[in-house]
């Protein structure tokens, strides 16, 4: 059983690669998250998690990660990732992650109405959400993604 997350940072970022999973892997390096193994996880940021965006994880680590990610191989082709975490006054958060063909100011108004409409469903107040977002005009082969790693 793992431990119950207490600190987190938002991230994003895009890249170019040979292949699709380069690409993906690329941007997960400027993301600064590319030399952890990701757990995917849904979209709850435990109570009383602290933002921490200088955080460094140890390389290798199993990083329990809300993450949206699109690769595309459609030179021209604009994409993007967002992810957005919204808080409570005194309970969990709500992470909700995105990924598209947009941009990434359309990226943020969506993962915004859907933080809203998280919080709304459960009748939670919002207080403040942060966001992230990228976006990324393939060359030959691009990745956008956007993450929330959470970490003990």
């Amino acid at each position: 059983m793992l431990p119950t997350p207490k600190k987190f940072f938002i991230t994003a970022a895009s890249a170019e690669g040979h292949s699709k999973l380069t690409a993906f892997d690329n941007a997960l390096l400027k993301a600064r998250i590319g030399n952890v193994n990701l757990l995917r996880v849904s979209s709850i940021l435990p109570p009383g998690t602290v933002y921490t965006p200088d955080l460094v994880i140890p390389e290798g680590s199993l990083v329990p990660t809300a993450y949206g990610s699109i690769v595309s191989d459609v030179p021209g082709e604009i994409i993007a990732a967002a992810v957005a975490v919204g808080f409570s006054e005194n309970t969990f958060g709500v992470i909700m992650e995105y990924s598209g063909k947009c941009t990434a100011e359309e990226a943020r108004i969506i993962i915004t109405k859907m933080v809203q409409e998280a919080f709304a469903t459960r009748q939670m107040k919002l207080v403040d959400i942060k966001v992230e977002a990228v976006e990324h005009k393939v060359g030959q082969i691009g990745c956008a993604f956007a993450a929330v790693p959470l970490w003990y």
